[in-house]
């Protein structure tokens, strides 16, 4: 009898682990089958662990500041390590980083361009090297894997038609200042060719100016006091970057012309835009939300990251939707800074 209980014992244990066996084994199949379940499996597989570098141009601006932040919070959900070199604003400075950042191999290497020529050949050695290229608002002359930033020429070209419409057809002296950003960068450069496009179909537009800030505001501000000094019946000043434009608005103020000479600006969206515009001091500013940028660049990266491809072998582009700001209404296509804090 204690043999029988025993075995019985015995057999009821078998066949109980045999159960929690079989359950554990059709609960990992069904997660293994079940699309739902799989996607997260096969997502996190693809990007946990990942390295991305960033080499801005300075983080010392709003729109790196924002970008940076909100990559910052996606790659920290998703377990992505996120490294930073700030370069600021020294272009030898940037070249060495990204030089170091590919001996160093991260998954991805993120990249906003000095100018078109600087980095042309480290980005392609990067993906040569099996590293994915992401260029940002300003491309260089070496194509990468994703561009993720708003189309610079239609963004001339859309500011340009507008001043055609406030200062052109004899409605004024057609007279237009335009204050570049740096003159090799892509941002000046495509901004430029957009806008002359659109200036050169109207006869009466007269464009007096056309010089190089350097993305500096106080020089925006001395190029402009002089450009008003010797046309005083300015109709329109347009700059490629809100906060340098910022010192050209303030030199029309101190030039008694505030509300006469028209002050447009192309902006990445941090609210002391918006506020200009409420002040009176830029006519109108078009937008393209630096802070949504921010998201598109990490979707770039992730998609890359899942994508399998080789680096190079494909070519993505993420445009950026541009916003007209021409008062309080528009506020919500301006982003507040402190949400980097």
């Amino acid at each position: 009898m204690v043999d029988f209980i025993s075995g019985k014992r015995w057999a009821i244990g078998l066949v109980s682990a045999l159960v929690v066996t079989w359950g554990f084994m059709d609960g990992a199949s069904h997660a293994q089958t079940d699309p739902r379940s799989q996607l997260r499996i096969d997502f996190d597989k693809a990007v946990k662990g990942k390295t991305v570098a960033w080499v801005p141009i300075t983080m010392g601006t709003p729109i790196d500041q924002i970008w940076t932040a909100v990559m910052q919070s996606h790659f920290d959900k998703y377990g992505i390590k996120f490294i930073v070199r700030d370069p600021n604003f020294d272009s030898n400075a940037q070249l060495q980083a990204v030089t170091s950042l590919i001996n160093e191999k991260p998954d991805v290497l993120i990249v906003q361009n000095i100018n078109v020529s600087l980095l042309a050949r480290e980005l392609k050695r990067a993906m040569e090297n099996g590293i994915y290229v992401i260029q940002v608002n300003m491309m260089s002359n070496q194509p990468s894997d994703a561009y993720v930033g708003v189309d610079n020429v239609d963004s001339g070209r859309l500011i340009a038609k507008d001043i055609v419409a406030q200062c052109g057809g004899g409605k004024s002296s057609g007279k237009v200042a335009i204050v570049q950003g740096e003159a090799t960068s892509a941002g000046s450069l495509d901004q430029l060719k957009g806008a002359m496009e659109v200036f050169a179909a109207d006869k009466s537009i007269k464009v007096v100016s056309t010089q190089a800030a350097n993305w500096d505001a106080n020089k925006a501000n001395e190029i402009t006091a002089t450009v008003l000094r010797q046309h005083p019946d300015l109709c329109a000043t347009y700059g490629h970057w809100g906060i340098m434009q910022q010192g050209a608005a303030q030199a029309v103020k101190a030039a008694g012309l505030q509300g006469k000479v028209k002050v447009y600006a192309s902006s990445d969206g941090p609210r002391s835009d918006c506020e200009m515009v409420e002040q009176g001091l830029f006519y109108k500013v078009l937008s393209y939300r630096a802070d949504i940028q921010g998201m598109q660049i990490a979707d770039a990266v992730l998609t890359l990251l899942q994508s399998g491809e080789k680096p190079g072998a494909k070519r993505l582009t993420l445009l950026s939707n541009n916003f007209w700001v021409t008062g309080p209404a528009e506020r919500h296509y301006c982003y507040d800074l402190s949400l980097t804090q």
